[in-house]
């Protein structure tokens, strides 16, 4: 197995993963660096100053975008693009986004060693607000520069403190210029963990990741009667939490008998009045429900509403719906795609064709460019936690493949 060569330096990786894990620590071993804080500010000067140090030219955009940028033997040429995030959520992981990030600072310093001269210029970037924990909604640095959002949309957005987007940007000295955005974009890789269970069950080392689950998040409001909880008999009563708790259950063994890689959470409920001896009047409660098909999301959905319906007439209460966000599947370039299954083949890496679950910068790049992910398995599926964890030994092919495909597309026309 071919994974040694090209100059990765894998112990400089690994020791640029450990210096950024350590802001934003928490006491309880996570991290927590949510866009724009304090914590962020220092991440950016960190990654700015590594960038800096191998020769690449910096920049940052309106949104707070940072670029560090290898040039290429024809200043014309369109860029290629690689990179991710460091904004965590609250008591997250290390590996979340930054490791795509150092993981793209390292191939670009072990081509700049090799004295590689690319004919396309070679950009990382580092987005803003990828994961939503502070400014919804999430990805907002890529959903501008995919013409997702508009600037004043993102600019206007507040954290649960009221803080302004725009305003804590200014404050943490990363508020840039528009023409600094990237553009004239011929390829965009993003390199990242898994995030599920699904290659290290199948002890697989590389994920080539075809394309991005679409997903719908709904709103369920339920409209009962609120009354004394010892005065009112059990069938008198129009309790919107039974209704809902019914509907939840109903609805989760549904999602969980298409065995066709639906998923759905109901991740939020709330009981009103919420007291103890009260019947709850109204309920609300979200779903989140995800499939990688157009067709079958649509589906999916309708399927829901109706259980919804039907459930809460038997109970001859009210119900509201709204959809919150709806989001169409995402698939990648066939073209990267299979530029990184031959990459695999060569080194004699195995891997794996995957959808992701969950959303990444790289889903909204595609609007605009050839995209395409690299993953690399986590240990027990688990992300978003302090347990986060990825092998060092996968991180290397997952390295490789990555260093592959930046030389191919940087060179080729």
């Amino acid at each position: 197995m071919k994974t040694q060569q090209k100059g990765i330096n894998i112990e400089r990786l690994k020791s640029r993963i450990v210096q950024m894990a350590s802001i934003g620590q928490t006491d309880n071993g996570g991290i927590t660096r949510l866009a724009l804080s304090k914590e962020d500010k220092v991440a950016r000067e960190l990654l700015i100053q590594w960038m800096q140090d191998i020769g690449l030219q910096t920049r940052y955009d309106d949104i707070g975008n940072i670029y560090g940028r290898l040039e290429g033997s024809d200043k014309k040429k369109p860029a290629v693009l690689t990179g991710s995030h460091i904004d965590t959520v609250p008591k997250g992981g290390k590996f979340d986004g930054t490791l795509g990030l150092l993981a793209a600072l390292e191939v670009i310093e072990s081509i700049i060693e090799q004295n590689i001269v690319p004919t396309h210029p070679l950009e990382i970037v580092a987005f803003t607000n990828e994961e939503g924990a502070r400014f919804t909604p999430q990805m907002l640095g890529s959903g501008v520069i995919a013409n997702e959002f508009s600037k004043e949309f993102v600019y206007e957005r507040k954290d649960l403190n009221g803080y302004l987007f725009k305003n804590e940007l200014q404050e943490i000295g990363f508020l840039g210029l528009e023409s600094n955005r990237a553009k004239n974009i011929k390829a965009f890789l993003e390199f990242h963990i898994e995030q599920g269970p699904i290659l290290e069950a199948e002890n697989i080392p590389v994920g080539i990741v075809d394309g991005v689950s679409g997903f719908s998040w709904m709103e369920v409001i339920i409209n009962g009667q609120s009354n004394h909880s010892g005065t009112t008999p059990m069938h008198m009563r129009e309790d919107s939490l039974v209704t809902a708790a019914t509907i939840v259950k109903e609805i989760h063994e549904y999602a969980k008998g298409k065995n066709d890689g639906t998923v759905l959470t109901v991740g939020r409920i709330q009981a009103i009045p919420g007291i103890i001896n009260a019947v709850p009047g109204q309920t609300i409660f979200s779903i989140d429900v995800r499939h990688a098909e157009l067709e079958k999301l649509e589906s999916i959905i309708d399927e829901i509403k109706t259980i919804v319906k039907k459930r809460v007439a038997e109970a001859n209460l009210s119900y509201i719906i709204e959809d919150i966000w709806l989001k169409h599947p995402v698939k990648f370039s066939s073209t990267l795609v299979h530029t990184l299954e031959k990459i695999c083949e060569t080194h004699e890496i195995p891997y794996k064709h995957i959808v992701s679950g969950a959303g990444h910068d790289a889903m909204y790049m595609n609007n605009i460019t050839d995209t395409a992910m690299i993953f690399v398995p986590s240990i027990a599926g688990k992300s978003h936690c302090k347990e986060e964890d990825t092998s060092w030994k996968d991180i290397e092919k997952g390295v490789t493949v990555l260093y592959d495909a930046l030389c191919h597309l940087s060179v080729n026309p």
